[in-house]
């Protein structure tokens, strides 16, 4: 193995993890980058593994990895026949897909595959799970073409929709039916909090709604607010579903407190569409909290991630900034990022493991209500 891969051995490793210093990869901390990949294998289960970091220059468009780095990395996957599964935690395309499968006869997961999956198995309600089927079968209908000449020949069995259907049309036409089915669901959801949304508005009960990058502490955040016991663990997306609760502070009833599924890099864009109609409570609501890991060097970056995204699915309202997690890192480090922040926008530090450490943004929100009003 030449110098220019980085290895790193586990015990056992039937799964080989490659993060990618891809050129679009404009982050300044790339090493925060790869260990976040690294979590997110671990978020799905994933203990025993081999990784190799590499830089590329540029994106071939047919392996993904340049000719130098691609020829390398075979050597590496023939050296090591125990190797079952790769994962890459870049993106690729339905050809790039099928030909690194080709190559190196193992099984090939994206990053796209590996968000879902995770996705998959955090879906805790009902309407998660509809959301993620919906994700996936939108995802496996890109993957059609290419699969085999066996997918372009007619399926010949009895019932197909008319004569000369081929397999592929047949299984793009199953996958579109389910899709339909399993949105025509999702809009029955859409309606029951389309009314409990109404109730709020007629009460003028105020609606704060949580957002943020995925891990950095929304769900710790509601649980020490609302002393409830919302499932908030150290690991990528351990909250998917929307979770709803009563907002009291000192005595008084600020309103309701809503988490939202997090955010990441390069989240897929079969996501974002299927999470939509969870992600159109952001637009009813009275105040985003955006809550951010201040102690992680991609600060910024995750930043820009959340914000890009609420831009893309249309959300535009009233933003207070939680640098949460402050206790993680030193007094000076703290104060050098919050002068880098900027004082563009209002902003509280936290840290919500504790009553004490959620203290300036308690006064906030009891501030914030006292100068509500009501949408008409």
């Amino acid at each position: 193995m030449t110098k220019h891969i980085s290895v790193e051995t586990h015990q056992d490793p039937g799964i080989l993890l490659i993060g990618v210093h891809a050129p679009y990869n404009r982050t300044q901390y790339i090493d925060s980058y790869f260990e976040e990949f690294l979590n997110l294998a671990k978020s799905l289960g994933i203990t025993k593994y081999e990784t190799i970091f590499l830089k590329l220059r540029e994106i071939d468009n047919r392996y993904f990895f340049t000719k130098g780095k691609l020829l390398e990395l075979q050597e590496y996957v023939n050296a090591h026949p125990e190797v079952e599964t790769i994962i890459i935690s870049e993106q690729l395309s339905p050809q790039q897909e099928r030909n690194l499968k080709d190559l190196f006869n193992k099984e090939i997961m994206d990053r796209t595959r590996l968000i879902l999956a995770i996705f998959e198995k955090t879906a805790a309600t009902a309407e998660g799970k509809t959301q993620v089927e919906i994700a996936k079968l939108e995802f496996e209908k890109t993957r059609l073409a290419g699969k085999g000449i066996h997918l372009a020949q007619q399926a010949g069995q009895i019932g197909v929709r008319g004569p000369g259907e081929t397999l592929k049309e047949r299984t793009t036409r199953v996958i579109e039916d389910n899709i339909l089915k399993l949105k025509q669901r999702l809009k029955e959801f859409a309606q029951i909090r389309e009314t409990q949304r109404k109730r709020r508005v007629d009460n003028q009960i105020p609606h704060v709604c949580l957002v943020g990058y995925t891990n950095a502490g929304k769900s710790t955040v509601i649980n020490t607010l609302t002393h409830s016991h919302v499932l908030a663990e150290d690991k990528l997306f351990a909250t998917l579903d929307t979770t709803t609760r009563q907002l009291y502070l000192d005595h008084e009833k600020i309103g309701v407190i809503s988490d939202t599924v997090g955010f990441i890099q390069q989240l897929p864009h079969q996501l974002i569409e299927a999470f939509k109609s969870t992600l159109s409570e952001l637009q009813y609501a009275d105040l985003l909290l955006h809550i951010i890991d201040i102690s992680d060097p991609n600060w910024k970056t995750h930043i820009d991630v959340v914000l890009d995204t609420l831009e893309e699915i249309g959300v535009t309202k009233e933003m207070l900034f939680v640098f949460n997690k402050a206790d993680k890192i030193s007094e000076e480090e703290l104060q050098n990022r919050l002068k880098s922040f900027g004082f563009f926008a209002p902003f509280v530090v936290a840290s919500a493991t504790t009553k004490e450490g959620l203290a300036d943004l308690t006064q906030y929100l009891i501030k914030w209500k006292q100068t509500y009003h009501a949408p008409e």
